[in-house]
């Protein structure tokens, strides 16, 4: 198993700093190659520049009374819930459809319930091998 990772291109890792401007206060975020690849995919899914759609992820946050005191990490999350949807079918990575256009409320709700069925899953493997 470790040889899938290890053996991976380490400049997926590597950090990579972006400078942006978020209501015309200039930031910098720091992610790794990795991310700032799945952040362009999502970005180039629905037409924008990565920098728009950070400064939308950004206002929506505070529209929704996020706590966005590690936003670099948010930003981690999105991206790795946006393979985790791929992975279990419920979106289509090579789609052209903009994710502003997915059956969102849908999707939360399958996302909740195998969320559920993997920690009961998850308990139970490890309350059967505790007992052996």
């Amino acid at each position: 198993m470790c040889q899938l990772f290890i053996n991976a291109d380490n400049q997926l890792w590597a950090y990579k700093t972006k400078s942006l401007r978020i209501d015309g206060v200039v930031t910098s975020i720091r992610l790794e190659t990795f991310f700032w690849e799945i952040l362009e995919e999502l970005s180039f899914r629905d037409q924008i520049t990565v920098n728009q759609m950070i400064t939308k992820l950004y206002h929506e946050s505070l529209d929704a009374d996020h706590d966005i005191s590690n936003f670099t990490s948010f930003l981690r999350v999105c991206a790795s819930r946006y393979l985790s949807l791929i992975a279990d079918g419920d979106l289509i990575r090579e789609s052209d459809t903009s994710l502003s256009d997915v059956g969102t409320q849908d999707i939360l709700g399958q996302e909740s319930i195998r969320r559920r069925e993997r920690k009961v899953r998850f308990n139970h493997a490890i309350n059967k091998h505790s007992i052996n």
